[in-house]
């Protein structure tokens, strides 16, 4: 019993020592997705296979063990904010995440006014006598037409 639980035991240690050699691929992949690729500022390193060198040293930053702040603060020092696909919240950069937020509530509270106004008033007729002379028989002839 005490042979099953070494073998246990080295076991785990050593997929825990793979793992730690290896990096995570998914913070690799989050790092991609998270940065535009500079040669073309078009797209992420995830979507463009522009980039093979910027993706190796990725994975070997990844593979360091550096964290993704680190990662993403080394390329921020290299290429400026712009090299980020998602902008810094603060700011200026506040704005980008602020107003869909703003103008999604302005839309929603237009939306509910304009549902809730009547669309039309129903009057009924209001006649107003005229001084007009013969304004009485204007309209018994006009109605004998009908």
């Amino acid at each position: 019993m005490t042979y099953f639980k070494s073998q246990k035991i080295l076991f785990y240690s050593l997929i825990f020592l793979i793992s730690i050699l290896k990096g995570n691929p998914n913070l690799a992949q989050e790092i991609k997705q998270n940065l535009v690729s500079p040669c073309c500022w078009a797209g992420t390193i995830y979507d463009l296979d522009h980039n093979p060198e910027m993706e190796e040293q990725i994975e070997k930053f990844v593979s360091q063990g550096k964290t993704k702040d680190e990662i993403l603060g080394y390329y921020v020092g290299l290429y400026g904010e712009r090299i980020l696909a998602i902008p810094i919240a603060e700011g200026f950069n506040l704005m980008a995440w602020g107003a869909p937020v703003i103008a999604g509530i302005i839309g929603i509270v237009i939306f509910i006014v304009y549902i809730r106004t009547p669309k039309e008033i129903e009057t009924g007729v209001i006649y107003k006598s005229s001084k007009i002379p013969f304004d009485d028989q204007i309209e018994s002839e006009l109605s004998k037409m009908d």
